[in-house]
């Protein structure tokens, strides 16, 4: 019983990522697209913790949600500021 709960929970995470990932491609500004990067990401991190309880490994999955925030973060920083950099964040 709780690990079809942690399954559908896991299933309706996905389906968030896709309306993030309509928002990552179909964005009208470069910050949009970032956001949806962004949020994209964070649901990862998420999900993943979410499979870690599926198959009762959750310490495996933590330090791998946590790597993959770090660098989701790292990433979106960098796009963020190369795009400022190059006074394409508000203009399109």
């Amino acid at each position: 019983m709780e690990q079809q709960i942690f399954l559908y929970c896991s299933l309706f995470l996905s389906f968030l990522m896709l309306l993030s990932l309509y928002r990552g491609i179909f964005g009208p500004t470069v910050l949009d697209r970032l956001i949806g990067a962004n949020a994209i990401g964070s649901k990862t991190v998420v999900l993943l913790i979410l499979i870690g309880l599926i198959y009762e490994r959750v310490d495996m999955f933590v330090d791998i949600a946590l790597a993959y925030a770090m660098l989701n973060f790292i990433a979106v920083l960098a796009a963020s500021r190369y795009f400022q950099k190059r006074k394409g964040l508000y203009d399109e």
